[in-house]
């Protein structure tokens, strides 16, 4: 029998999803704060944990990121509300298996708990995506999870792809979160003469900084505590393909010395090591975060940044781009009706109307599960209003608290002015900045990942608001 960590604050919520799971074969043990689950670890092996994004000390994210390095064979699905979507997406970045929103849908929610637990989970020695085509079959399966869209922006970005691909510049794709950065990197090495090889892809905002170097480059046995064997680094496995830094903007300073001496002498060093290993590795390099404003900051190096930028793509955010909704939805729709065994044929007209005006602030990626979930729980040929999730369409829902109280929010903004909105902005945008930095105790860089900002922005809002 399975074992599942529920890790929520709602006692009555808890106990509603675990008396659910519990009729449904699981066993489940729950948990209210970070600290109380990370303590049942250390008794008992799980098989999955459930977390709510906000918990009385701490995230699910921060959860999430101490069971990826502690327990890496344990999935970990979080629960958020729609206003957490940003970084509900970033925790699928970081490891988490799925994210599903409140109020929870048991159909959905039982079928994601049973695909989380039967997908096979990478070892860790190649857990971040490698992917080395080496048969036509291979290529086409890649190439065909590709979208290029129709209109003049998604013309433009296929043809400055298909400009730069057979070339051996290193190019910086910029976009916001969701944008399928790395589906423009793998098009790029597809297209490219390097792509025989393998294309190996990094997060690294989930590199933990003390291991970054060796990650990247590998270490000697020996060479630090816990060096217990010769590593090779991804630098040296994409020999004679493609690396795929995402989040790029995260690598310590440190190890951006490294990385720019690896690209200026095409050699790198193993930590511990004294032997120089030639590598023939093209770089592609994504973020969501301004570079130039980091390096006036003195957290990126500009000459760094000026090797990674010599060709840049801009991948254009689903807002920007509606004439190509219909060309993703499409792709979207057969894929999950691939993976969930049904035969959905399209959407309602009403559907499309709310489709064409939401914002997608998690672009693709949010769009891609949105479709997923609709498509589990349509019975008819045709994916109508009532499988979507209702902040879709009532978008005022999302602002309601953790804490759901909706006609309380309403009842007090329903008379106020343009002005007075204004003021009760700014003072909602204060109070959460504060609570995340008492949350953390005061750490800005997890602060800044929390609330999806860089730093720079961050501490101008906290001179502003008073917060130093």
């Amino acid at each position: 029998m399975k074992r599942i960590l529920l890790v929520e604050d709602d006692l009555t919520y808890s106990r509603i999803v675990k008396t659910f799971l519990e009729k449904n074969g699981f066993l489940i043990q729950t948990a209210v704060k970070v600290k109380e689950a990370q303590q049942l670890f250390s008794n008992s092996k799980f098989d999955l944990i459930i977390a709510d994004f906000r918990l009385p000390d701490g995230t699910g994210m921060e959860l999430l990121q101490w069971s990826k390095s502690n327990y890496p064979q344990t999935q970990v699905i979080l629960i958020t509300h729609y206003s957490d979507i940003r970084i509900a997406i970033k925790a699928m970045k970081l490891g988490a298996f799925e994210y599903i929103t409140k109020p929870i849908n048991p159909d959905e929610l039982l079928a994601t708990v049973k695909e989380s637990l039967s997908a096979k989970i990478p070892d860790p020695i190649s857990s971040d995506t490698i992917t080395a085509p080496t048969s036509s079959s291979a290529k086409n399966k890649v190439n065909s999870s590709y979208v290029v869209g129709s209109s003049a922006e998604a013309e433009k970005l296929e043809k400055h792809i298909q400009l730069v691909a057979p070339t051996d510049l290193s190019v910086l794709v910029l976009g916001e979160t969701g944008t399928g950065k790395e589906f423009i990197s793998r098009r790029i090495h597809d297209f490219s003469t390097r792509k025989d090889g393998a294309f190996i892809a990094i997060d690294c905002g989930a590199l933990p900084k003390e291991l970054a170097g060796s990650e990247l480059f590998g270490h000697v046995k020996g060479a630090f505590t816990g060096a217990l064997e010769n590593k090779t680094g991804h630098f040296e496995m994409a020999n004679g393909g493609t690396i795929f830094l995402d989040e790029i903007g995260n690598l310590s300073y440190e190890v951006q010395i490294q990385l720019l001496r690896a690209i200026q002498e095409r050699t790198i060093r193993k930590i511990g090591g004294n032997k120089e290993i030639q590598i023939d590795v093209r770089i592609i390099a994504a973020t969501n975060d301004n570079l130039i404003l980091q390096a006036g900051d003195g957290h990126f190096r500009e000459d760094l940044y000026h090797r990674l930028n010599e060709f840049t793509l801009s991948a254009i955010p689903l807002r920007s781009k509606k004439e190509d909704l219909e060309d993703f939805a499409d792709q979207f729709l057969e894929e999950s009706n691939e993976r969930l065994g049904k035969n959905v044929k399209g959407f309602s007209p009403e559907v499309w109307e709310i489709f064409l005006g939401y914002d997608w602030p998690g672009n693709l990626r949010e769009l891609r599960n949105i479709i997923k979930r609709a498509v589990l729980l349509t019975s008819g040929s045709h994916v109508e209003k009532e499988s979507l999730p209702a902040d879709l369409y009532e978008p005022s829902i999302s602002l309601a608290g953790s804490n759901g109280s909706y006609s309380s929010i309403t009842s007090k903004t329903d008379m106020l002015s343009p002005k007075d909105y204004k003021s009760q902005w700014i003072e909602q945008e204060k109070e959460l900045i504060q609570k995340v930095l008492m949350d953390t105790k005061f750490n800005k860089s997890k602060t800044a990942r929390i609330l999806n900002m860089d730093r720079k922005t961050l501490y101008s809002k906290m001179e502003k608001y008073g917060l130093d």
